[in-house]
């Protein structure tokens, strides 16, 4: 095996690096318009990140252009690591968050989109650092590697590597045949909508500010709010919140159907399996649980702050659905404390932690896919138990998946619980009781946000110790780049020369 080319890997940091210390301008120009009193440290974190990310990419203008997987695996993960160190920096030198281990804790969810907090007091911190908050939600969304593969054509830098290991769920749909086309068109369709919902939340009732931070938040299904009530602070205007349903629902379907229906395609959506299913778990599931909350639950008790306004009936409805989709869709946002209402209703949404979103959506966890095909390979092994002679493929979309997929699919779902086992058992071996241990193993691992016990919607991480805070940012980290690229690092024979 030929030796690693680490000089592409440093030079392609040094890009991310550049990327994520521009962004920290847009956080500096934000906290200069809204006079915060931390222009001056946010400025100075954009500056020596931008000054890194320069230094490494100028010690390594002479690197050779060739990104072959193992350097692509690299730079995927460790990637997201110095991203997730340098967004500490704005925490860290504005005191927002004073200590190295909350504030990469905070980055860490931010970018692996999981929405999970150490903040006690969100409504204190200053606007550029909540902006930049909610920036790194947004960043993650789509993918900043995704975002770099636009830009590494101009370095002659060739990208196919990269989008196959970062590009969420079990395929990189390519629309276009090169793949710095199709990274530019999503993330054109990732803009787009994000000026959309920004437009229609300002004009239903929130604030400018408060409209593009949940914007951020809802496209990345990410689940960062400016508020400490979450969504609930806005549970006397449904209209903000069917809003945010809309675009979670969109958020996580897959960003290629969005192609698809701008360019008139729709028979390609009703006739997508994935796509079908997913409609199917979310109405599905939001009937069962608005019926138990109707007639068992009551929401204006668990509503955190705000009466229902609309009735009963829509206000059941409306928080299961929001509620549904924002753990299918790991968005993490809260309207209500979900955990507050029935038994059945708890155990259906910690369920609902390990189904995911579409693939090629923001969302995190399993994925609809897997899960269709998981069921589809289940119902063909019992059928070959009484033909076992007969030629039985999976198909999937009216094409039949070859046994590597499915075999690549089945080793993933038992790798992913052997990690939400193993991850329970760490946070149990820290003195954590059952629920707050397996719900926030579920919640890290799926990037999801609130969980259970207690990290129910009404707490936050910040009860972890150090290491429990380390330990949710590894599984966050490893539940975003789904397992195989960070896990595949930790093998002896990946550093292998031979």
């Amino acid at each position: 095996m030929p030796r690693l080319n680490y000089q592409i890997i440093l030079h392609v940091m040094g890009l991310l690096l550049l990327c994520n210390g521009g962004f920290m301008l847009l956080a500096t120009l934000v906290s200069y318009i809204y006079d915060d009193g931390v222009t001056l440290e946010i400025s100075t974190a954009a500056l020596v990140t931008l000054f890194t990310g320069t230094l490494l990419m100028f010690t390594t203008r002479g690197h050779s252009k060739e990104v072959k997987k193992r350097e692509g695996y690299i730079i995927v993960t460790f990637g997201w690591i110095f991203m997730a160190l340098s967004g500490s920096l704005p925490y860290l030198i504005s005191e927002s968050i004073p200590t190295f281990t909350n504030a990469f804790f905070e980055t860490m969810s931010g970018y692996t989109t999981t929405g999970a907090s150490i903040l006690n007091d969100i409504e204190a911190i200053p606007k550029g650092i909540l902006f930049w908050r909610s920036l790194t939600h947004w960043i993650g969304g789509m993918g900043i590697i995704v975002l770099a593969i636009a830009i590494l054509p101009l370095l002659g830098i060739g990208g196919m590597q990269l989008f196959s290991a970062e590009s969420p769920g079990p395929s990189a749909d390519k629309l276009k045949p090169r793949i710095t086309d199709t990274a530019k068109r999503l993330w054109l369709i990732y803009v787009s909508y994000t000026v959309a919902e920004t437009i229609l939340l300002w004009v239903a009732g929130m604030t400018f500010f408060d409209a593009i931070n949940h914007a951020f938040s809802t496209l990345s299904t990410g689940g960062f709010s400016t508020k400490n009530a979450s969504l609930a602070y806005w549970n006397d205007n449904p209209a903000i919140q069917y809003i945010i349903i809309l675009f979670m629902l969109l958020a996580g379907s897959n960003f290629v159907l969005s192609y698809f229906a701008f360019k008139g395609q729709v028979q390609k959506i009703l006739h997508d399996d994935e796509f079908k299913w997913y409609m199917f778990f979310i109405f599905g599931f939001t009937a069962i649980s608005a019926l138990v909350v109707y007639f068992q639950a009551d929401v204006t008790i668990s509503s955190i702050e705000h009466p229902m306004v609309w009735g009963e009936a829509e206000s059941a409805f409306r928080h299961s659905l929001f509620q549904v989709l924002t753990v299918i869709t790991t968005t993490g946002f809260v309207s209500a404390d979900y955990t507050m209402w029935t038994p059945f209703l708890t155990i259906l949404y910690f369920g609902l932690f390990f189904l995911g979103g579409s693939a090629g959506s923001t969302a995190g966890g399993v994925k609809v896919m897997r899960h269709i095909i998981m069921i589809k390979n289940g119902i063909i092994e019992f059928k070959r138990t009484l033909h076992p002679n007969a030629i039985l493929p999976v198909r999937f979309n009216g094409k039949s998946i070859s046994k590597e997929i499915v075999f690549n699919i089945l080793g993933f779902f038992i790798l992913y619980m052997l990690s939400f086992i193993i991850g329970a058992v760490v946070f149990a071996g820290m003195g954590l009781d059952f629920q707050t241990a397996i719900g926030g193993a579920a919640s890290s691992l799926g990037n999801i946000g609130p969980a259970f016990g207690g990290l129910s919607p009404v707490n936050n991480f910040d009860i972890l110790s150090d290491f429990g805070k380390w330990w949710s940012a590894f599984l966050m980290l490893i539940g975003r780049l789904e397992l195989f690229t960070v896990l595949i690092i930790l093998t002896p024979f990946f550093w292998r020369n031979r």
